[in-house]
């Protein structure tokens, strides 16, 4: 089964990401695993950062650490883990 595109991210301020895919789907990814991490995660602990550098390079969500757009230097997150371990939101999560 092939993953649909990932084409908008929006960072919340609880380290979550609303995931909007082209098929329609909208997903909300938990990140505050980061929290947990040290090393290049450290970088976007603070959450005004995390919500900041937040965006799709690579064709996943990512971080764009570098602030250069370059897909070499980002935190990126397999589109696979996103897509699996996020869940399924309603079309309800539009209005609110």
């Amino acid at each position: 089964m092939l993953r649909p595109k990932l084409f908008q991210v929006f960072p919340t301020d609880e380290y979550k990401v609303y995931l909007y895919y082209d098929n329609g789907e909208i997903k909300l990814y938990d990140c505050a695993w980061i929290l947990k991490e040290g090393g290049v995660f450290e970088k976007i602990h603070d959450i005004s950062v995390f919500k900041e550098i937040c965006t799709i390079m690579n064709g996943t969500l990512a971080f764009d650490i570098s602030l250069v757009r370059d897909p070499y230097l980002c935190i990126d997150i397999c589109p696979d883990t996103i897509y699996e371990d996020s869940v399924k939101c309603g079309a309800d999560i539009l209005s609110a």
